[in-house]
């Protein structure tokens, strides 16, 4: 997460929905902007837990499509895997470090065969990769001020920038990829599997497959 005080502002980030990008722009754009704790993508209610001096702020996240969500994450630790992780051959004795080290659970992830396991395992085995991204952005029966959607990033950055009283400026690029259609990558089952999984963010935000 990430706060400034001169603003008000709480920034909730959602893993793979941009929100890399968002965090840099913010930086620049807001000198007091800091990250508080130490989970980069802990939840609303557990911030607001932590830090209640906080529940006044204005808050926001960004949401994205669940099944194209799902190809970004595991295409991101696939490519680490290639270059650092077990399947470079280099040697692993890591202590979680840096980006080349990796972390827990990309090391649980390059140990699936595929993406289909990744999916169907994955969301079954580690609980990160089940969470609706919904759940990141309420605190009991409270939602977060704002929520913007990756598809639309650059219209709802501005929003958030209009909001904030900051200059809209365009919005950075950052941990991109290039990985065709996300709809090639599911078969039957994968696909209903996210569905079923992600549920809660398909309702909240009518995403479909």
């Amino acid at each position: 997460m990430l706060i400034s005080d001169e603003r008000r502002m709480l920034f909730v980030h959602i893993p793979k929905t941009g929100g890399a990008s968002v965090e840099q722009l913010l930086r620049e754009m807001c000198p007091d902007a800091r990250s508080v704790g130490k989970q980069r993508h802990a939840r609303l209610r557990r911030i607001l837990a932590q830090h209640p001096e906080l529940a006044g702020y204005w808050s926001f996240g960004f949401v994205r499509n669940p099944w194209a969500r799902m190809v970004s994450w595991y295409s991101m630790i696939e490519t680490w895997d290639r270059r650092w992780g077990p399947s470079s051959g280099r040697p692993q004795e890591g202590q979680w470090g840096s980006t080349r080290d990796g972390n827990p659970l990309w090391r649980t992830v390059a140990a699936y065969a595929d993406f289909e396991e990744f999916i169907l395992r994955g969301t079954a085995e580690v609980d990160r990769l089940a969470m609706p991204q919904v759940d990141y952005l309420v605190d009991g029966e409270q939602r977060a001020d704002f929520i913007g959607r990756t598809e639309n990033l650059a219209a709802d950055m501005a929003t958030v920038q209009r909001e904030l009283g900051i200059e809209v400026t365009e919005i950075p690029r950052r941990n991109t990829t290039s990985h065709g259609s996300y709809r090639d990558y599911y078969s039957p089952a994968a696909r209903d599997r996210i569905g079923e999984v992600y549920a809660k963010d398909v309702e909240a935000f009518g995403y479909d497959f």
